[in-house]
C-alpha cells in the first residue's frame, strides 16, 4: 500500500497537542493505516480539512459527533485486530462495510 502519510508529517504528530481532538483521530487514522481522502469522504468534508484537523486546527461543532463515532470504531477494531489495513482496496472496504452506516 503506497504510504498515506509522510515521515515528516507523522513525526509532526508527536509534537502537537495531543488534547486536540483532531491531532487525537489523526494518531488513530495512522494506526489504523486508513487514507486521508477515504476519512474526508466518508465524513463529507474536504480532505484539507482532515489535514487542518490532524495538525491540531479546530474542529467545527457539527463535525465532532462524527470524528467522535470514528474514532471509537477505529478503537474496536484496533482491539480485535481488524485493523490496520495494508491495502487501499482494504481501506475502502473497512470504511465502506464498517464506518459509512454507523455515523
Amino acid at each position: 500500500m503506497a504510504k498515506c502519510y509522510s515521515e515528516k508529517f507523522l513525526l509532526s504528530l508527536n509534537s502537537l497537542n495531543a488534547k486536540r481532538l483532531g491531532v487525537q483521530f489523526g494518531k488513530q487514522c495512522v494506526k489504523a493505516n486508513l487514507p486521508p481522502g477515504m476519512i474526508a469522504d466518508s465524513l463529507g468534508v474536504a480532505r484539507q480539512s482532515i489535514h487542518n484537523w490532524f495538525r491540531g486546527k479546530p474542529v467545527r461543532e457539527k463535525n465532532i459527533d462524527k470524528i467522535e463515532k470514528f474514532m471509537e470504531i477505529i478503537d474496536t477494531y484496533l482491539e480485535v485486530g481488524e485493523l490496520p489495513v495494508s491495502s487501499t482496496v482494504d481501506a475502502k472496504i473497512f470504511i465502506d462495510t464498517k464506518v459509512i452506516d454507523k455515523l
